[in-house]
């Protein structure tokens, strides 16, 4: 990932419609990037990786709801 100045990346959160934490990570120029995290409505972490403006990179671990890693997917540079 290209460098970014952090004083530059905007924290961002999106919420399921019954209000539970959906997503949350950094934008940077509107796009997301950075380390981010998605969860399930019942608040247990579903998925982690990071982003290259607005693109998927590195490895992706995906989580069984006891918060245990179940897949990991490298989604390249």
């Amino acid at each position: 990932m290209p460098d970014v100045d952090p004083e530059d990346l905007e924290p961002y959160q999106k919420l399921h419609r019954d209000g539970t934490l959906w997503a949350r990570g950094q934008h940077h120029e509107g796009a997301m990037h950075g380390h981010w995290e998605f969860f399930r409505k019942d608040g247990s972490l579903l998925r982690s990786g990071s982003f290259d403006h607005d693109r998927q990179v590195g490895e992706w671990t995906t989580y069984d709801r006891a918060g245990a890693p179940h897949k990991v997917t490298d989604m390249g540079a």
